[in-house]
């Protein structure tokens, strides 16, 4: 088994990241810069074309952090940030392109390569989260949270439903297709972001996704808005989702 290399660190605004490798797979932890006191972790997947520092990603770590004390990591997936593309990611990548200058629907292709790549991703985060609970400040026993929207869901979903170690998730934006049978496997207490006039995911894939968890405890936040008009207050009902059902409190400041 892999084990977790820093490689770099630096500080600011009360939040340590520190990069860091499991094997060949890179990756960043967030933690509170005060010292390695024990805490839950939350492990984020990043959207489609983005990476684990994509500012998003950045700023909901950060939230975390600030706002809860948590351990925050997040790594590459496969083909993206620092991860060599695969010829079938040159492939799928340039059909996208040339069905969004047709005006032709994006989503069987989003669809068909996330699939892909959630069965390469999968198994890294399994990798990546025994790494990181080899660390003290982590530890094997404390719980794990998953926030993970857009690509982040193609990918969590199918891990989530696959681990046990994860008590609670953040998902979000995403077609059902390929995650429905999946989503129905997942019993743990879920909150699920959608835009309402998203102008890729019908209203009604949305909801088909959220309603395939059989989650007995699940949240549906629908926001007015296109795809990429997700508002930034959903970030901060994110760290209130986790303080609940991570057993963290909230600081007043969050």
């Amino acid at each position: 088994m892999h084990s977790a290399q820093f490689i770099a660190e630096t500080s600011s605004n009360g939040v340590l990241e520190r990069d860091f490798t499991v094997g060949d797979i890179p990756g960043v932890l967030w933690s509170p810069a005060s010292g390695p006191d024990r805490a839950p972790l939350v492990l984020m997947g990043h959207g489609g074309g983005t990476h684990k520092r994509w500012p998003a990603m950045t700023g909901r770590a950060h939230r975390l952090v600030t706002g809860c004390g948590f351990h925050v990591a997040g790594i590459d997936a496969p083909g993206h940030g620092d991860r060599p593309r695969t010829a079938h990611d040159e492939q799928e990548i340039a059909a996208l392109f040339r069905a969004r200058e047709a005006g032709e629907p994006e989503g069987p292709i989003v669809v068909r390569y996330n699939a892909h790549l959630a069965e390469r991703a999968v198994p890294e985060l399994r990798t990546t989260l025994d790494a990181l609970q080899e660390l003290p400040e982590i530890g094997a026993d404390g719980p794990v949270g998953y926030f993970g929207l857009n690509m982040g869901t193609a990918i969590g979903v199918p891990f989530v439903a696959t681990d046990s170690r994860i008590t609670a998730a953040v998902f979000g934006l995403h077609w059902p297709d390929a995650l429905a049978e999946s989503a129905k496997q997942i019993t743990i207490p879920i909150e699920f972001d959608m835009q309402w006039d998203d102008e890729h995911i019908p209203r009604e894939a949305g909801l088909a996704l959220f309603d395939a968890f059989a989650s007995q405890e699940k949240t549906l936040h629908a926001n007015a808005g296109r795809h990429k008009e997700l508002p930034r207050f959903e970030a901060d009902s994110a760290v209130r989702f986790f303080a609940r059902h991570l057993g963290r409190a909230v600081t007043a400041s969050a």
